[in-house]
């Protein structure tokens, strides 16, 4: 992989998470808000799923 594909991701990664704010800032405050009534080991918990989900992606992809 060279830089030019990781700066692409990172760029994909900005766009997306732009999106939703963008899109229905209303929603989103009411989404963030509710994130912050999570206890740390359910953030833990999807903060896990979203890392292996990507690692396999990127396993996937690469084979």
């Amino acid at each position: 992989m060279d830089s030019d594909t990781l700066w692409m991701a990172l760029a994909l990664v900005l766009v997306f998470e732009g999106l939703f704010p963008f899109i229905s800032p209303a929603n989103w405050r009411r989404m963030f808000a509710q994130l912050l009534q999570l206890s740390d080991g359910q953030i833990r918990m999807f903060a896990m799923v979203s890392i292996s989900a990507g690692l396999l992606m990127i396993w996937l992809l690469g084979s």
